[in-house]
């Protein structure tokens, strides 16, 4: 078994006032692929090199399957890491880059010739493995730093923002092997990043931080459907979630989200959530897709908006808006008929508004 489980974990630094991550409680099943992700210095690393043994635990427990791992050295863990910057070794060979932590345990010569083979070919590094760091592309570097740690069937990968150094191409095609790596390895995976796009994509859950903190931890479809609060909203998704303020008023025994000058009618399964908010003042989200524009806009139903200047991303334009002080990002096909600038009427999907509290920024209903 190589499920994780901190209880209450705490890590203060030397000399600090306050924990980088206070009071972590964390369940990560056997053999699923979870993401920490989250801005820089949240406490995503910070976290996994707790699991590493790379940092200590001031406080609570953590544990790998059913072994409480406070004070066992990293080496002793059954758990690799693949790093960032690669940590490849310059002056030696693929074959003995990869092979060179079974040599360091003195496993016997077959087997590590065995291990190494059967990286290679899943990493199709076979015909480079006399090749020297200096003489490999990014992907290929980082290739190999898989493979490295995959030869020592360990029962926990490790993964520290590892494609983070590669272009956007090359970072695509390796989330791809990753995620295929995962499938075939059928162990443990934790993998951190700042990049939500990679989380989205590879995880089978997300772990979404700030300031230490958990904010939320689901599947990437429930995060992007109904995140927990702004924060989680505004990350997770690409564009991000467009927010805009929003008075909440009931006439005729209808309920309105009042931008303006502009009403839109609230679909009746949120009213119960909203009905506690009638008269005050809301943050409302709406996805990049959730927009209308041209035909598709409901008279009575709309907003004002003011077009500024557009995006072609391939299959999708990307429409840049205000609606009053609010800088809104549409997204609509490539196919579709382009607006000019200036003004237009903006319709939105009310059945996908997402409401949350503007004190507490918590999700009052989606």
């Amino acid at each position: 078994m190589a499920s994780i489980s901190f209880k209450n974990v705490t890590k203060i630094y030397d000399g600090a006032t306050s924990p980088v991550v206070p009071n972590l409680n964390l369940e990560i099943k056997d053999k699923e692929f979870v993401i920490l992700v989250g801005p820089s210095g949240c406490g995503k690393s910070t976290t996994l090199r707790m699991i590493a043994g790379l940092e200590s635990i001031s406080e609570g427990e953590l544990y790998i399957g059913d072994r409480l791992i406070n004070k066992i050295p990293p080496k002793d863990r059954d758990i690799a890491m693949v790093f960032q910057n690669y940590a490849l070794y310059p002056h030696m060979n693929v074959y003995k880059n990869i092979a060179f932590g079974l040599n360091l345990r003195k496993v016997d010569k077959d087997e590590i010739d065995r291990r190494v083979h059967d990286a290679a070919k899943i990493l199709d590094l076979e015909h480079l493995l006399n090749r020297k760091p200096k003489e490999l592309s990014g992907g290929q570097r980082q290739r190999v730093a898989l493979g490295r740690a995959m030869v020592r069937q360990p029962s926990v990968f490790l993964l520290d923002e590892p494609l983070s150094n590669l272009d956007a191409k090359l970072r695509a095609s390796m989330r791809t092997e990753i995620a295929r790596l995962h499938q075939r390895l059928d162990t443990t995976f934790v993998y951190v990043t700042h990049d939500q796009t990679e989380a989205m994509t590879m995880g089978d859950r997300i772990v979404v931080m700030k300031d230490g903190v958990i904010q939320q931890y689901d599947t990437p479809q429930v995060l992007y459907d109904t995140p927990v609060n702004l924060f989680v909203a505004g990350f997770i998704g690409s564009p991000q979630m467009n927010f805009m303020d929003a008075a909440i008023e009931k006439e005729n025994n209808q309920i309105y989200a009042v931008l303006g000058q502009d009403k839109l009618a609230v679909p009746k399964f949120k009213w119960d959530a909203l009905a506690p908010y009638v008269g005050k003042h809301v943050t409302m989200g709406f996805r990049p897709e959730d927009f209308f524009i041209g035909d598709k806009v409901a008279a009575g139903n709309s907003m004002s908006a003011q077009m500024t200047f557009s995006e072609l991303l391939g299959a999708d334009y990307n429409l840049y808006m205000y609606v009053n002080d609010n800088r809104i990002t549409v997204k609509i096909p490539a196919t579709a008929e382009q607006p000019a600038s200036g003004p237009l009427k903006l319709g939105a999907d009310m059945d996908k508004a997402h409401f949350f509290d503007k004190e507490s920024q918590k999700a009052i209903c989606h």
